[in-house]
């Protein structure tokens, strides 16, 4: 008896059909997506690896995805947690923000079941498509029976939201996980866990996504002078994350600048612009009250940083979950 399984279709590259199957670059100037019930019917996976609930969530870019969008995603999928016939769910989603929305998702959902999400680095129309591929995968990993949480799904390689981020803007192993790798593998039929994912249990109510704080990003580099965090603070944001250089650091001018932010009230999170590592707990940084932001990536840092803005924790609270993650 096969399994069910939900498929939530949020748009994507996934959904996406170019001008003809040798569209592979462009496909997205006609603006032309399936829902989730054309797309598994395109791809005939019905009935083949499970029974599959298709649920019109989205059709959009996933450039185009809100915190809005996020928070009523959340709650779909905490519904769906509570129907005792279904093995699992796979979210379809666009690879440009898909690790954020990974991401998001672990950290609000208390996902009793598998949480997949997957999408595809080539259009649904094109010619080597990998479409087809990864939502079989995908399927199979949420039918897998005792799995649980929220995973990453491509290429036949099972990440964490935690670790996974997209390294090539047209490869179809674009998912990595740096310098940790990938958790299991999909191999036809058979999904093998190659080790146990250190996934962090739900810590925010998804709620929380309706009302997130404006936190920003600026990023490091050879003069640049805080012009982007005093632009951000005027705009608004309560938070700033800096991705710096190396292991964790701005340009002495860029660091004077975050230091009076700090005393004006906004929590500062170091991060690195190299994609991966540890970012290092200066003594500066301590003696000015920046917060380090382990080896969470600046995209990530900014998500968890919100959140726990939204939720009122104080500077010492956001530090110790920043380390404890």
């Amino acid at each position: 008896m096969l399994s069910k399984v939900a498929f939530i279709g949020t748009g994507g590259t996934i959904a996406s059909l170019g001008k003809d199957q040798f569209d592979l670059l462009d496909y997205n100037a006609g603006n032309k997506r399936v829902d989730a019930t054309s797309l598994i019917e395109h791809i005939g996976i019905q009935g083949k690896i499970a029974e599959i609930i298709p649920i019109n969530f989205r059709e959009i870019d996933s450039t185009a995805l809100t915190n809005e969008d996020w928070a009523e995603l959340a709650e779909v999928c905490s519904g769906l947690m509570d129907d005792p016939e279904l093995a699992g769910i796979v979210i379809g989603h666009g690879t440009a923000s898909l690790e954020e929305t990974a991401w998001v998702l672990s950290l609000v959902l208390e996902a009793k079941k598998p949480v997949i999400l997957t999408g595809s680095m080539r259009p649904l129309s094109g010619i080597s498509t990998d479409a087809h591929a990864n939502l079989a995968a995908a399927v199979r990993v949420a039918s897998t029976p005792g799995l649980s949480g929220v995973l990453v799904v491509v290429n036949d390689e099972i990440h964490s939201p935690r670790s996974v981020t997209k390294t090539h803007t047209l490869r179809l192993g674009a998912f990595q996980s740096p310098w940790t790798g990938p958790i299991g593998y999909v191999d036809g039929p058979l999904v093998r866990m190659s080790r146990a994912d250190k996934a962090p249990q739900p810590v925010f109510s998804y709620e929380l996504l309706r009302e997130l704080p404006r936190v920003d990003i600026t990023y490091s580099h050879i003069g640049a002078d805080g012009t982007a965090a005093r632009a951000f603070a005027a705009a608004g944001a309560r938070g700033i994350v800096s991705a710096g250089f190396g292991p964790g650091m701005g340009t002495p001018t860029e660091t004077a600048i975050l230091q009076d932010l700090i005393r004006a009230g906004l929590t500062v999170v170091q991060s690195s612009r190299t994609g991966s590592g540890l970012v290092v707990d200066s003594a500066q940084h301590k003696r000015l009250e920046i917060i380090a932001g382990g080896d969470i990536g600046p995209h990530k840092a900014r998500i968890l940083l919100a959140l726990c803005l939204a939720r009122g924790d104080n500077r010492d609270d956001i530090e110790r979950l920043f380390l404890s993650l």
